[in-house]
């Protein structure tokens, strides 16, 4: 392959030997730098600097069993795991989980979107104004608004993708399937039809979702200087926001005309999220990059976590067909009474209580809060924390803690509801034993959206389905890498079509 220049080529040689030297070096001065956390004990592997990647083969291969261990080792004590360049700290227990959150923010900065690489991945820092933020709470505040838009999509979507007969049992690969549910569900409210069902377009977002998940994972085990490289090879993203801008730059352009043409006096004017998004854009003069960049990255994220608990609680249902005949019982009255409305969603308090239930066993990852340490911190135990610090709470070693969940590897569909307390049941609720949405201030913005559409996509094939696991009784198993928590990808799942007296 005369011509084909690589890294590896001798006259490349000594740049190859500069990089790799240069790298080894830094990540020793990161390691060394933190030598100040030695008062944290460290669980997974070795304490010493470069000797410690061994604890993050453990981490990335065990890291689950590791965390769990170390909870029970240290109860409500502070440990340290071993991250690519740098030592995070674990702050297990309520207490700590309330110290947390309640350090003020000249103390602590939320570390989530350095942490997972997501400026990477986007090719812009949006830590100083997020501009995904006001649209979010747009979205919330306006939920009842596009429901019924919501909940028309999920039924002809369906419909599609679960071609099931009264009279039989259909197979339905399950991971990609509820992709594309939640991508069209999502993107009916996002951009408005017809471009939701848009093959192309919704086949981009739905790959964009998991290429983000991949692309959190790998990043995790990658230092911080490289990861702009990796990020770019995993998400193709200067691709994908042309890509994007061909979809969508007609309805732009048409928008910012009658924005110039109308301007406040735009009587009409859509209250859409694509809209919110140019007018976001727009007050800060950014480009039309930018509108695209904040598509992906908002659809990114709806899809790749509301898709996780959407197959984690069909996988939970269809080993458990007496309590799918309980929770259609309820949905079928509510629906009866108020249509298929937020105010029927409102009613399904036991639907409420086996969606919070699955995500307590089934969550997007093991770790959560995480925080960087703007000033030394002296917690409530004692525990001195330094500045430069990023801290995490530990997601599913509280949630298997016995002391917070009586059986707590059971599951009980209706842990949460016979509480008695109406908030306690509901998914998006976050507590200090209760992490998957994190909690406090910087708890996820987009829970209580997911929650409308998490319910409105499982009551509509209890109601509409029977459900059976292609194993007979045999619930997939989750995948854990590293801190994340993957639902099997490559599982059957059977449905049979219901014959039913109302829609």
């Amino acid at each position: 392959m005369q011509g084909y220049t690589t890294l590896y080529t001798l006259s490349n040689l000594p740049t190859a030997y500069f990089f790799v030297g240069a790298g080894f070096l830094w990540l020793v001065f990161r390691f060394f730098s933190q030598k100040n956390l030695r008062h944290i004990p460290t669980a997974g592997g070795p304490p010493l600097p470069i000797v410690s990647y061994i604890g993050l083969y453990n981490f990335w291969t065990n890291g689950t069993q590791i965390l769990q261990h170390a909870y029970r080792q240290h109860k409500g004590r502070a440990f340290k795991v071993p991250m690519v360049d740098r030592w995070l700290v674990v702050l297990p227990g309520k207490q700590l989980v309330d110290d947390i959150q309640r350090l003020p923010d000249d103390t602590v900065d939320p570390a989530i979107m350095e942490f997972f690489g997501v400026h990477h991945m986007l090719g812009v820092d949006w830590h100083d104004d997020p501009l995904y933020m006001p649209i979010v709470r747009k979205l919330t505040r306006n939920t009842e608004l596009v429901f019924p838009d919501m909940v028309d999509e999920i039924v002809v979507t369906c419909r599609e993708l679960i071609p099931a007969k009264n009279d039989e049992w259909h197979p339905v690969h399950l991971y990609p399937a509820m992709h594309m549910l939640v991508a069209r569900a999502s993107n009916r409210v996002f951009v408005g039809f017809p471009m939701c069902r848009q093959g192309g377009y919704v086949d981009m977002m739905a790959h964009f979702a998991d290429d983000m998940v991949q692309a959190i994972t790998t990043l995790s085990i990658v230092p911080d200087f490289m990861r702009g490289f990796v990020a770019r090879k995993v998400t193709v993203m200067d691709q994908r926001i042309q890509l994007c801008l061909e979809y969508l730059q007609a309805t732009i352009d048409d928008r910012k005309a009658m924005m110039a043409r109308f301007g406040k006096d735009w009587t009409d004017k859509p209250n859409d999220m694509i809209q919110w998004v140019i007018d976001e854009t727009m007050a800060r003069k950014r480009g039309d990059d930018e509108i695209a960049r904040l598509v992906l990255f908002i659809n990114g994220s709806a899809i790749a976590t509301t898709a996780h608990h959407l197959i984690e609680a069909v996988y939970d249902i269809c080993v458990r067909p007496d309590l799918a005949d309980m929770l259609r019982e309820e949905v079928e009255a509510a629906v009866a009474e108020d249509g298929w409305t937020r105010a029927a969603m409102a009613k399904m308090r036991k639907l409420d209580s086996f969606l919070r239930e699955s995500v307590r066993l089934h969550g997007t990852a093991t770790l959560t809060m995480f925080r960087n340490i703007l000033k030394p911190v002296t917690l409530s135990d004692g525990t001195f924390i330094p500045a430069g610090t990023t801290i995490s709470a530990p997601t599913l070693a509280t949630h298997f803690d016995e002391d917070n969940y009586p059986d707590a590897v059971q599951f009980d569909a209706l842990r949460f509801y016979k509480s008695g307390d109406k908030v306690q049941q509901q998914l998006p609720t976050t507590t200090a034993d209760y992490l998957t949405f994190g909690h406090g201030k910087y708890a996820c913005p987009g829970r209580f959206f997911a929650q409308n559409e998490l319910k409105a996509m499982m009551a509509h094939m209890l109601v509409h389905y029977d459900i059976r696991s292609a194993c007979e009784g045999v619930r997939p198993a989750d995948v854990h890498r590293g801190f994340s928590v993957h639902p099997d990808m490559d599982a059957r799942v059977l449905f049979r079509k219901r014959k039913v007296d109302f829609d």
